[in-house]
C-alpha cells in the first residue's frame, strides 16, 4: 500500500469513528475533524490514491490553472472538458477575484520563484490566496489558500494549508496536484524535491458520502503501490509546461468511486 493510502484512509477511519456531526452552509450534514495532517518525502514517493481512480489530468490541469495561467476564468478549464468549476461561475463564467487572480494581482509565484534562486534560506516564502480586502467578491473563497515553502539541504519543502478538506473529493485531488506543483518548481529553481506536508483545518465526509467512503476503506487490502511521477526534463521555463510534460507512470488504482459534491 503507498503511502498516499495509508494516511488517507486512517484520517478516514478516524472521521468515520470520532467525527463530529453537525450542519454547515451547504446544507448537506457533515462528520468532521479538526487539525488533519498528511507529510510524504517526495524523493521517496509520489502522492496519489490508488484505493480509488484519481483524475490525475484533470487535478494537473486545475492546478495548471490557478498557478501557471493565474486565471479566475473557468473557460480554460471548459475548453478541455473540465466541469469542477462550473456550480460557481458567475454571469461571466469566472469565480470572481478568487484563486489565479490573486496569485496573478500580486505576481506571487515570481517572486517565490525569484526568491528560491537568489535568497533561498529565507523564512519568508508564502503564497497565500486569501486577500481580505477581495473575500466578498469571490465566488467561493479558497479552500487550499497558503503555500510556505523551505529549502532545506538543496531540496524544496512545502507546506500546504488547507482551511476546509472534503476528504471524499477535494482532498485526493488537493494532495496529488501540490506535489506535482513541488516537482514543477523545484526543477525550474534547480533544487531537489522534499517534503510536502499537508494540514487541512477542517477534514471534513458529508453524510452523502459515508457509503462511498466505506467503500473505499473495503478496497485497503488490494491497494497498489504508488506510481512514478515523470517530468519533461528540458523544460526549465514553469510558464512552458503543458499537460503532456507532467505524467504518471505505472498508475494502478481500484476504479472509479461516485461521490455527491455538495455545493
Amino acid at each position: 500500500m503507498s503511502l498516499a493510502d495509508q494516511q488517507y484512509l486512517d484520517i478516514v477511519r478516524s472521521i468515520l469513528e470520532h467525527g463530529y456531526y453537525d450542519q454547515n452552509r451547504t446544507g448537506v450534514a457533515a462528520y468532521k475533524l479538526p487539525h488533519q495532517i498528511m507529510q510524504f518525502d517526495l524523493e521517496q514517493e509520489f502522492p496519489i490514491l490508488t484505493t480509488k481512480f484519481v483524475a490525475f489530468k484533470t487535478a494537473v490541469q486545475e492546478m495548471l490553472w490557478i498557478w501557471q495561467q493565474q486565471s479566475n476564468d473557468v473557460t480554460w478549464l471548459n475548453e478541455r472538458n473540465i466541469h469542477i468549476w462550473d456550480s460557481w461561475v458567475d454571469e461571466n463564467n469566472t469565480i470572481g477575484k478568487a484563486y489565479g487572480y490573486q496569485i496573478r494581482k500580486y505576481r506571487q509565484l515570481d517572486k517565490l520563484l525569484e526568491t528560491l534562486k537568489t535568497d533561498p534560506q529565507c523564512r519568508r516564502m508564502i503564497v497565500s490566496l486569501w486577500n481580505v480586502e477581495d473575500l466578498p467578491e469571490m465566488q467561493l473563497q479558497p479552500c487550499a489558500f497558503l503555500t510556505m515553502w523551505d529549502v532545506t539541504d538543496s531540496r524544496l519543502n512545502c507546506m500546504l494549508v488547507q482551511r476546509s478538506g472534503d476528504i471524499p473529493l477535494g482532498v485526493p485531488f488537493n494532495m496529488t496536484q501540490y506535489a506535482v506543483l513541488v516537482h514543477l518548481i523545484a526543477q525550474v529553481a534547480g533544487l531537489r524535491v522534499g517534503l510536502f506536508t499537508h494540514v487541512i483545518n477542517n477534514a471534513h465526509i458529508y453524510e452523502n458520502q459515508v457509503e462511498g467512503m466505506k467503500l473505499q476503506l473495503s478496497k485497503a487490502d488490494q491497494a497498489y503501490d504508488a506510481p512514478k511521477l515523470w517530468i519533461n526534463p528540458e523544460i526549465k521555463d514553469f510558464y512552458a509546461f503543458t499537460i503532456d510534460d507532467i505524467k504518471l507512470i505505472n498508475y494502478r488504482h481500484c476504479g472509479r468511486i461516485k461521490m455527491e459534491v455538495s455545493v
